[in-house]
């Protein structure tokens, strides 16, 4: 109980000090979605991304240096998520590794004829594990906001998803009536995405997401706050599922 004590404590005095205009400057220039954000949570994502910064690990690899735009840009972009979620800021992440370009995993995969091969990734969120990013591919979706992908926002739906330790593309819901609600449309979508991509077909979500369930969830996210308005008309069941889930309604910014 005390170091819940202590913690509010600090969170409250970090806080309370004036944002600092040089990571004003950063976000003005960097982080595009910010500017669409209604004032008061414009406020609060500047709150939760210094808490988030100063409460996680960062670490630079591959010759990356490690700077406060990389920090503030990813802080932020991850922060959007939880707007209006209750949270303790991703509790079970500790440490953010970023890398200067996408990164081959020494894990392999095997693919449909048998062989395995490397595997080259921009991102990864890691049960219980470091968040792995590649910077210029978060730098690339931040500064451009509408086109549906964002590294940040597909990795840490990922964090989300695995708060119930099991990752499945649904994370923690607050009912029963809400689980059968995600089930019923999560599954109707997915199948639907999965038709169309074997079809070769276009569509609003990337195919990427008919990987599986997990997959499906992580590019519904960028959906919801890339392309919301064409989410919510193409595709409105989904669309209301992530609302509820996020407590937020892109679609309205600005509007």
């Amino acid at each position: 109980m005390i170091f819940g004590w202590w913690t509010r404590r600090r969170r409250r005095a970090l806080v309370a000090k004036s944002f600092p205009q040089a990571w004003l400057d950063v976000l003005d220039r960097n982080v595009a979605i910010y500017h669409l954000l209604p004032a008061a949570q414009q406020s609060r994502l500047r709150d939760d991304l210094r808490i988030l910064i100063a409460e996680k690990t960062w670490e630079g690899c591959a010759g990356l240096e490690m700077t406060d735009d990389a920090k503030i840009v990813i802080a932020a972009l991850a922060s959007v998520l939880l707007l209006e979620m209750d949270h303790d800021y991703y509790g079970s992440l500790k440490t953010i590794l970023v890398y200067p370009s996408a990164y081959a995993d020494p894990r392999s995969e095997r693919g449909f004829d048998g062989i395995a091969r490397p595997v080259v990734r921009l991102g990864e969120a890691r049960y219980r594990g470091p968040m792995v990013l590649s910077w210029p591919d978060v730098l690339a979706g931040a500064r451009r906001c509408g086109d549906g992908h964002n590294l940040v926002f597909h990795e840490f739906a990922h964090q989300l998803d695995q708060q119930d330790a099991v990752f499945d593309g649904t994370p923690p819901l607050r009912s029963r009536g809400d689980y059968d609600d995600w089930r019923r449309v999560m599954s109707t979508e997915f199948g639907q995405l999965v038709e169309h991509s074997r079809r070769g077909r276009a569509t609003l979500l990337d195919h990427y997401g008919a990987t599986d369930p997990a997959e499906f969830f992580a590019v519904a996210t960028e959906c919801f706050f890339e392309k919301s308005c064409q989410l919510r008309q193409r595709h409105r069941q989904l669309y209301d599922l992530m609302r509820q889930f996020y407590r937020q309604d892109p679609a309205a910014w600005g509007t």
